[in-house]
C-alpha cells in the first residue's frame, strides 16, 4: 500500500514518485496551496498540495487532523529559506499528486503533540491516542531497540532463550500472588509467577546451563512510579559461574546496551559492600551523583543530656547520624527546613534538627540551631571536626532507630541532590553486594533478606548457629538510585537449602509442600548456579529520562492496578464463579 515510511524521506529521495500512508499531524491551507503534514511510526513529512490537481486538492482541503491518508506524489527539495532543521525530514516535501481518505476521525479529547499537558488518567483512557504521540511512541521505539539489543548480546554469550509456565503454584516471594482459580481441579488455583525463580534453577539442573527470558512477572502490590502489578524481567541463569564472573556477564550487556542505544560509556561499575552502603547513604542503591554522605556521630552523643541524641545513641538498634549541606546556608531558607521536616517524617522521622554554622571558631554565638543548647562546647567542636563543617554549612541531623535514620536521611540525601542540583555526573553505576542473608522481623523472627534460595557465603553450621551475621553471595547492580537488578549465587545442595528453611522456621512439611520438586531436583546433581533479573521497565524508564515506567509501558496499569482504558478489572458472570466453583461473599453494609 505504502512505498516509503513517512519519516523515512529525506533529500536522497528527490525527484522520487513515493507513496505514503499515515495520520494527519496538522493541516494548514496558505493561500490556496494546501500543506499537511503526515505521520507514522517513523516521524512526519510535509506534502504540499497546490490547485492543478482539482479533484485531489478538493479532498486534501476537506481532511483534518487524525485522518488516515494515502497519498502519492513527488519528494522535492524545500525553498532554502522553508527548511526547518529540527525535522529529521526538513530538507525535503511532497508535492501530492493523489490523495485517498482511509478513514475519518473524530476531533481527538486532546492535541496529539509534544507541547500540551495532558493528565494522566485521560492519556490513559484514549492510551491508544496518547500513543500516537511522538514524546510517548519514541519511548517504545526505544525499548524495542533495547530488547533487540539486549537478546544478541545474550545469544552471542550462548544463552539459550527458553520460556518458564505462567500457570503456576502460589509461592511466598513477598508480595501477594495474583490467583487464577482452576475449572477442572474445583477449589484449587494457579498463580501468576512473580518471577521464573524456581524454574529457571531447574533448567540448571536440566542442563540448559545457560538460559536467558524477557519474562512477564505479576504481583499484587502496592504501586510507585517505578512499580506495575505486570511487568517485565530480563531475566537470566547459568551453571559452573561463580559470582563474579555472572555480574562480568551482566555489566558486559549494560555497558554494551548503553554504547550500542545511547552512545555512551558508563565507565568503571565500582563494588559496595551492603554495609558501607547503609552506612555512608542510608540505601542499599545509593545515588553516587550526589556528593552527600550520612555520617555518625552516635558515639559522640552517648554522654549528651538530651534524650533525643542520647536514647538512640545508647541503643543497639539505634542510630544518630549527620548529614552536611555545603553552603547550605544560603542554599535553604527556614521555610525549606519545615518543609523537609515534614518530608522526613513520611518516612517515621520524629523530626530533622540541623545546626547552621556561621562561624565554626564561635563555639557558643557562631552556630545557629534550637539544640545547640543542649549539647557541650567540646560535643559541638566534635561534630563540626567529624563532618569537615566550614562556614557557611548548614549539617542535619537524624536521631532514631537505625532503620527510620537511613530511610529518612537517605530520603532526604536524594531529594537536595535533586532540589539543588548537586549532581556530579550523569551516569553513575555501581554494584551492591556482601548482602546479609536475613533480617529480623518483628517478631523476633527471621526472614530472607533476597529469597530463600541464596546462597550465604558461610557452611550451613555457621548459617544456624548466627544468622544474623550471615552474609549472601548476592548483588544488585545500581544506577542512579534506581535498582536496575539484582541476583545471587543459588543453592544447590540439599543440606544448605534445608539449612536455609530452618532458620526461616519453615517445616519440612512446609518446604515439602510449597518447594518438594527443587529440593528433589537438588538431589539429582544439581550444578553450582546463579543468576540475576533486570527490570525492563525500569532500564528503559531510566534510558529514556521517563518519570514512570508507565510511560515506557504501551498499555500499563494506574495507581490502583486498573486499566481505565478495558474498565479492567472488571465484574464476572455469576456463570462463571459457578463453573470455578467461586461464590462472592457480599460485604455487610
Amino acid at each position: 500500500m505504502r512505498s516509503h515510511f513517512c519519516g523515512s524521506l529525506g533529500s536522497e529521495h528527490i525527484d522520487q514518485d513515493v507513496t505514503i500512508c499515515g495520520w494527519v499531524d496538522r493541516r494548514r491551507d496558505h493561500g490556496g496551496v494546501i500543506f499537511l503534514d503526515m505521520r507514522d511510526r517513523e516521524g512526519i513529512v510535509q506534502v504540499v498540495f497546490d490547485p492543478d490537481t482539482e479533484e485531489h486538492f478538493a479532498t486534501a482541503d476537506r481532511v483534518r487532523s487524525e485522518y488516515v491518508l494515502k497519498i502519492r506524489g513527488r519528494v522535492r527539495a524545500r525553498d532554502a529559506a522553508t527548511v526547518n532543521p529540527n525535522m529529521k525530514t526538513g530538507e525535503i516535501e511532497v508535492l501530492g499528486k493523489e490523495i485517498e481518505i482511509l478513514n475519518e476521525s473524530e476531533t481527538p479529547p486532546f492535541q496529539l503533540d509534544d507541547h500540551t499537558e495532558v493528565g494522566e488518567d485521560v492519556r490513559l483512557r484514549y492510551r491508544y491516542l496518547d500513543l500516537r504521540r511522538p514524546q510517548i511512541a519514541d519511548k517504545l521505539r526505544l525499548r524495542a531497540k533495547v530488547t533487540s539489543v539486549l537478546r544478541r548480546y545474550m545469544d552471542e554469550q550462548g544463552f539459550l532463550d527458553i520460556e518458564t509456565p505462567i500457570l503456576t503454584r502460589a509461592t511466598p516471594e513477598g508480595a501477594r500472588d495474583y490467583l487464577v482459580p482452576s475449572r477442572t481441579h474445583g477449589g484449587k488455583f494457579f498463580a501468576l509467577p512473580q518471577s521464573p525463580q524456581l524454574f529457571k534453577q531447574l533448567l540448571m539442573v536440566s542442563g540448559f546451563d545457560r538460559y536467558y527470558q524477557i519474562a512477564k512477572c505479576f504481583r499484587d502490590e502496592d504501586l510507585r512510579a517505578d512499580r506495575q502489578p505486570e511487568f517485565t524481567q530480563i531475566d537470566i541463569e547459568t551453571s559452573f559461574m561463580d559470582d563474579k564472573q555472572i555480574m562480568a556477564v551482566a555489566e558486559g550487556m549494560i555497558r554494551d546496551l548503553f554504547k550500542e542505544v545511547l552512545d555512551l560509556d558508563l565507565g568503571d561499575f565500582p563494588h559496595m559492600p551492603y554495609a558501607e552502603a547503609m552506612n555512608r547513604y542510608g540505601s542499599d542503591k545509593p545515588d553516587l551523583r550526589i556528593p552527600l554522605e550520612l555520617v555518625d556521630v552516635g558515639d559522640l552523643m552517648a554522654e549528651v543530656e538530651f534524650k533525643v541524641f542520647s536514647g538512640p545513641a545508647t541503643n543497639p538498634k539505634g542510630r544518630v547520624a549527620a548529614l552536611k549541606v555545603p553552603g547550605g546556608n544560603d542554599k535553604l531558607s527556614r521555610k525549606q527546613i519545615d518543609e523537609y521536616t515534614k518530608f522526613v517524617g513520611i518516612y517515621g522521622a520524629k523530626g530533622l534538627a540541623y545546626i547552621k554554622v556561621n562561624d565554626k571558631s564561635d563555639l557558643e554565638g557562631g552556630l545557629q540551631s534550637p539544640i545547640v543548647k543542649f549539647l557541650p562546647e567540646p560535643v559541638r567542636a566534635a561534630i563540626l571536626e567529624r563532618v569537615a563543617a566550614e562556614n557557611g554549612d548548614l549539617i542535619f541531623f537524624g536521631a532514631d532507630s537505625a532503620k527510620v535514620v537511613n530511610e529518612a536521611l537517605g530520603a532526604l540525601r536524594c531529594k537536595l541532590g535533586e532540589d539543588l542540583d548537586l549532581y556530579t555526573a550523569a551516569w553513575a553505576p555501581l554494584w551492591v553486594v556482601d548482602f546479609p542473608m536475613f533480617e529480623e522481623d518483628d517478631k523476633g523472627g527471621w526472614t530472607s533478606l533476597h529469597h530463600p534460595f541464596t546462597a550465604p557465603s558461610c557452611s550451613p553450621q555457621e548459617l544456624e548457629n548466627a544468622p544474623g551475621d550471615a552474609l549472601s553471595i548476592a548483588y544488585d547492580m545500581v544506577l542512579n538510585g534506581t535498582e536496575l537488578g539484582g541476583g545471587s549465587v543459588r543453592i544447590h545442595r540439599s543440606d544448605m537449602q534445608e539449612a536455609v528453611f530452618r532458620v526461616l522456621g519453615i517445616s519440612d512439611e512446609e518446604a515439602s509442600e510449597k518447594f518438594g520438586f527443587l529440593l528433589d531436583a537438588l538431589k539429582y546433581g544439581a550444578p553450582p548456579h546463579g543468576g540475576l533479573a533486570f527490570g525492563l521497565d525500569r532500564l528503559v524508564m531510566l534510558m529514556s529520562d521517563a518519570k514512570s515506567i508507565r510511560d515506557v509501558i504501551a498499555f500499563p496499569k494506574t495507581q490502583t492496578a486498573a486499566c481505565v482504558m478495558t474498565d479492567a478489572p472488571g465484574v464476572v458472570e455469576t456463570r462463571q464463579l459457578s463453573e470455578l466453583s467461586i461464590r462472592l461473599r457480599k460485604n455487610e453494609e
